[in-house]
């Protein structure tokens, strides 16, 4: 926008000094007319002399430069007077020295000085130290003043209880230098090493049930959960349980939320089990029993704390899987599944559950088959989860009576993102899983770190029919 030339301002009367108001034309105390004032002269800022880039030569203009006035002549300036050149005394009553009394050592100083600041000032660096005879004295520096003592402590108050040293055995150890303690946050004081977390890798065997769960190669900590439990039906037959839940990474806290998902659900199927006639309907309590432990997260003060604006409140995926006698149930939220593989692998397996994503989605729809559908960017975008933004809870269960046996996977997407179909995870399971089931799932999550690990990844093992509690080995 234009804008009007604008007069200048005066604040005093040029003729008596007297402040002026801007806008007025004569002055109240003098009558001076200040229209009659000069406009300001140019402004010309100052420039160093050094470090300015010089014009070109043709853009350069000659000067002439007047001739030195002679020495002692009318014009000649009048000379300088240097603090030497005045007789005085110091504090003492020593007579300090002059340029005329210099010994050749401080004479010799003073020249070295001059050659200095005749070096420095063409970079721009003045030097106007005075130079110091050698008198041989000292400076002294000021006394430090006393520290204060810290205050005698008094006696211990009963109250308070008093924490007992670590024992050397209770100590924990770096893996890294085998050398150093660890401090509270996991690293070592000696080597700075991050030390492996709990959840890192976890393997577990319960009978004839195994699961193992490891954070992969890529992510910094593990944001799965399993869980295994025996329990009963009302006639007494006994039920094996498997419960495995995936955190969703892009929420607040999904470490938790896997874990009071897993917990609970597992909890909610052994006592809920023996009570009920229908185990597909055990299943459905237990997912929403689930979902009420995660939702229960979003209230907590430390989820406040990490909960931002662009986050959404704790959330994760569950798969779980009950087999009883010829009897297997399967329930789930997200996109973790469960597969069915015969121990005859001449029978064809198959993938027990639909995924709640994108792509389950498109491929449910008809839109695309499921090839197009999971190798589109958008094919892992859940749809269903559990957690207090959830658009609304759905819980799916299934009910299964197979002819054969064979052996039940329950796992997270960072398992079967390496072996998708029901055929390539049957090709990946060993044919003696029924018999060593946690042999199995460490066989199946070094499937998926061999194949990157680019997620956390937790399987579970359950054979089918379930063999006597207590089967089973690694």
């Amino acid at each position: 926008m234009s804008q009007m030339p604008q007069p200048t301002a005066l604040s005093r009367c040029p003729s008596c000094e007297e402040p002026v108001e801007s806008g007025d034309r004569y002055c109240g105390a003098c009558g001076y007319e200040l229209s009659a004032v000069p406009a300001s002269p140019p402004d010309t800022p100052t420039l160093t002399m050094n470090g300015t880039t010089p014009r070109p030569r043709s853009e350069a203009t000659d000067v002439e430069w007047p001739a030195a006035p002679p020495a002692g002549g009318p014009g000649a300036p009048v000379p300088v007077h240097l603090p030497t050149d005045i007789r005085g005394t110091d504090s003492a009553g020593s007579e300090l020295p002059t340029a005329h009394a210099a010994t050749p050592a401080a004479k010799g100083a003073a020249e070295d000085a001059a050659k200095d600041a005749s070096k420095n000032a063409s970079k721009g660096v003045r030097l106007e130290r005075p130079v110091e005879p050698d008198s041989g004295d000292y400076h002294l520096a000021a006394p430090r003043p006393a520290e204060p003592r810290p205050a005698e402590p008094g006696p211990a108050d009963p109250r308070v209880p008093v924490p007992s040293p670590a024992s050397p055995a209770e100590a924990k150890v770096c893996v890294a230098c085998r050398a150093g303690a660890v401090d509270s946050d996991g690293y070592c004081e000696r080597c700075g090493h991050a030390q492996p977390r709990e959840r890192d890798h976890l393997e577990q065997q319960s009978g004839a049930l195994a699961a193992v769960s490891d954070r992969g190669l890529r992510h910094h900590r593990n944001e799965d959960a399993f869980a295994l439990s025996w329990s009963t039906l009302p006639d007494g037959s006994p039920a094996a349980v498997a419960v495995v839940c995936d955190g969703v990474s892009s929420a607040t806290r999904p470490d938790d939320a896997s874990l009071a998902a897993a917990r609970t659900a597992g909890e909610a199927l052994t006592r809920g089990l023996p009570r009920s006639t229908r185990p597909q309907q055990a299943m459905h309590e237990a997912i929403i029993a689930a979902s009420g432990a995660v939702n229960a997260l979003a209230t907590e003060p430390e989820t406040a704390q990490e909960h931002a604006p662009h986050q959404n409140a704790p959330a994760c995926t569950l798969v779980g899987a009950v087999v009883s006698g010829g009897l297997l149930v399967v329930g789930w939220v997200g996109d973790s599944r469960a597969y069915w593989v015969p121990a005859d692998r001449s029978a064809p397996p198959a993938r027990l559950t639909e995924d709640d994503s994108w792509a389950g989605q498109m491929v449910a729809a008809g839109l695309m088959n499921e090839a197009q559908a999971y190798a589109d960017e958008r094919a892992h975008a859940i749809t269903g989860w559990l957690g207090a933004d959830a658009y609304e809870l759905e819980p799916h269960t299934a009910s299964f009576e197979p002819d054969r046996p064979g052996v039940v996977v329950v796992c997270t997407d960072g398992l079967w993102n390496y072996a998708e179909a029901a055929e390539e995870m049957a090709a990946v399971v060993p044919p003696d899983a029924d018999r060593r089931p946690l042999h199995a799932a460490r066989v199946l999550v070094g499937h998926a770190l061999d194949g990157g690990g680019h997620d956390n990844v937790t399987v579970a093992v359950v054979p089918f029919p379930t063999p006597p509690q207590g089967a089973g080995s690694a």
